[in-house]
């Protein structure tokens, strides 16, 4: 179904609306206090059950030092486990390439403030008498703010806390590159982070700059900032950054870089999380889209001058009134007729507070920048309501497999489910299984990607609804994957199906249904085999100590050796386990199953361990050895 035309924009709409609420307004008051009285620190102050916390944009940068600006793990200290458990590695070539990552130097800075006993006293009796903790800052005191939401956040992940957790920064640089933008999405954190940037402010666009590009007198203009920022002298006057050749260095070299960036010339390390207000002297337009922001952050730039980019940094207490204000105002459309279409009127406002004209040659893209940042889709709600009706669809694809699982289990071949998938001919019948086989995993992988694109509800991982259907999906496609993965020798090529092959929406059901498992009672013990086997991997497992067998009687390091039967002995407990607590479908235990050939096969080798050990010398007949208890052991 095509999104209505009709649908409001909400750029500038959102933008008004947080000028409605006191979080804006109250967390600069305080983080102009924190530059002024608290450098190299932080204000706390309480308001009901809303506890602010600041921190300086007055700060130690020698983390700011281009020889200690890499990037770096987020997960490397262990302080945002919360952040770094959720994701899912994916299977390709680039995995090592997509660790959500950040800005060492600031990581540092944040770090510096963590290691204090002093501030995890002061946070944690914070989040026992609060209902919401507000972290701010101002420059680089943003990011501080930014990673100790982070990591409170995390933390509070991991005990299931409702407190809530807003960062609001103002002209803070990036923090960190696009693999931790597309964590704290998947985590549903991307509402908590609030970023306001003045239009000209050259500090958000830094980091876009590759660092041996940026002016090597960069020190000097934080230096500059920073004096601002901590003097009570600036509240009054006007204070100008006197070596214009180097703002006109600086500034050009930013803009170039943004410009690359935006036309893929250039692929910067950072990238932008969370929303963004963006505020000029016509008024405030927010958005959410990582693309949009970088786009807006050019296209704004282009519009300023070397001067106006420094000057920026200091003028958000001016922004700020203005944001307050702008709830009280009301914009009127420039020229021309209201547009017929309210989706039109909106982009037209949004325009106008972004101090874009129509007649400068950026007007046509940053219109195009705005309609793709709003979100033409349907609510998560509306979204997840769409996808009950697609289940309900897919269902007889499933009750085709179910069918013929049945089928394979009663036929006289006695191979099995598993077995008669894997050996199929060209049947119209196994074509068609097999053909349905694709459609759900469509199905799937759609439900994994909208959720990871916050188009669906922040609890659908949770809901019984779709564990369960993602759960028996899981245990009755899964086996025919495996099975196609074999015989189509993709284990030749790239390894086995667990470690090399596996689907990343199998682990994220497991996920799932670990976690609801985890919170549910223990079920009672079975009196029959199950209908699915309910470890969905178990025929990767026998496909593996089968390949150990095979490999067991070719190997002639002694070490090896010892490994392979040591794996082939644990997966045969592990199978001999599941078959008691009836864990596993009568498919496994058919005659002919690839299960039933492996214990044959495992017997046999057992049998000539026992009567030939000089064929397997790592295996001494006598007391002590450590093989001994499962070469004899049943």
């Amino acid at each position: 179904m095509e999104p209505e035309v009709s649908w409001f924009e909400s750029s500038e709409m959102l933008a008004t609306l947080l000028a409605s609420t006191p979080l804006v307004e109250e967390s600069w008051k305080l983080c102009s206090q924190a530059n002024r009285e608290a450098q190299q620190s932080y204000i706390i102050k309480q308001f009901g059950g809303v506890c602010y916390v600041a921190f300086s944009g007055v700060q130690n940068l020698a983390g700011f030092d281009p020889n200690c600006s890499f990037l770096v793990p987020i997960h490397s200290n262990g302080l945002f486990s919360g952040l770094h458990q959720e994701q899912v590695e994916e299977d390709d070539d680039h995995v090592q390439g997509k660790a959500a990552m950040v800005h060492a130097g600031l990581l540092h800075l944040f770090l510096s403030f963590y290691n204090n006993p002093s501030f995890q006293s002061q946070i944690m009796e914070i989040t026992s008498k609060s209902k919401s903790v507000v972290f701010s800052g101002h420059s680089v005191g943003g990011t501080i703010a930014s990673l100790a939401a982070l990591w409170l956040l995390s933390s509070l992940h991991l005990i299931s806390s409702s407190l809530a957790v807003i960062c609001i920064t103002f002209g803070s640089p990036m923090l960190g590159n696009e693999s931790l933008s597309k964590a704290i999405l998947q985590e549903r954190w991307g509402g908590n982070f609030l970023h306001v940037v003045g239009q000209h402010d050259i500090v958000p666009r830094l980091l876009f700059t590759p660092l041996p590009r940026l002016n090597p007198h960069l020190h000097h203009f934080f230096d500059f900032w920073q004096f601002s920022m901590a003097s009570q002298f600036f509240k009054q006057h006007s204070v100008q950054f006197c070596d214009e050749r180097a703002a006109a260095d600086l500034f050009h070299v930013v803009l170039n870089s943004l410009e690359e960036q935006t036309r893929g010339i250039q692929n910067s390390p950072f990238w932008p999380f969370g929303s963004y207000i963006f505020c000029t002297g016509k008024g405030s337009i927010s958005v959410d889209n990582a693309v949009s922001v970088v786009k807006l952050l050019y296209m704004m730039l282009g519009k300023s001058s070397p001067s106006s980019t420094i000057d920026d940094h200091l003028n958000y207490e001016n922004y700020v009134s203005r944001i307050s204000w702008q709830i009280l105002s009301s914009n009127d459309f420039m020229e021309g007729d209201l547009p017929e279409s309210s989706y039109e009127a909106g982009i037209t406002l949004a325009l106008q507070s972004s101090d874009i004209a129509p007649c400068e040659p950026v007007f046509g893209a940053a219109k195009d920048c705005l309609k793709m940042a709003k979100q033409m889709g349907r609510t998560p709600s509306l979204n997840c309501a769409n996808l009950a009706i697609g289940l309900s669809k897919i269902t007889p694809l499933r009750a085709q497999i179910e069918w013929y699982k049945a089928t394979c289990d009663a036929s006289d071949d006695q191979m099995g489910y598993y077995d008669s998938f894997k050996q199929r001919g060209a049947s119209k019948k196994e074509f068609k299984v097999n053909m349905n086989r694709h459609k759900l995993a469509r199905f799937w992988n759609d439900v994994i990607s909208m959720l990871e694109s916050n188009q669906l509800p922040h609890d659908f991982h949770k809901r019984l609804k779709w564990v369960n259907a993602s759960h028996f999906y899981k245990l009755l496609v899964e086996p025919l994957d495996i099975a196609e993965y074999y015989k189509s020798g993709e284990h030749l090529r790239k390894g086995h199906y667990m470690s090399h092959g596996r689907p990343k929406r199998y682990k994220i059901f497991d996920k799932w249904w670990n976690d609801a498992e985890a919170s549910a009672n223990p079920g009672n013990s079975r009196s029959s085999f199950a209908s699915l086997t309910q470890d969905s991997c178990f025929w990767a497992r026998v496909e593996e100590a089968r390949d150990c067998l095979n490999r067991v009687q070719r190997e002639g390091d002694v070490r090896i050796q010892s490994l392979l039967l040591e794996n082939i002995n644990k997966f045969d407990q592990y199978a001999r386990e599941m078959v008691d607590r009836k864990e596993v479908s009568i498919d496994v235990l058919a005659k002919n199953s690839s299960y039933k050939l492996f214990v044959e096969e495992w017997k046999k080798l057992k049998f000539q361990l026992q009567i030939l050990p000089s064929h397997f010398p790592s295996f001494p007949d006598g007391e002590g050895s450590s093989s001994r208890a499962y070469i004899v052991g049943k």
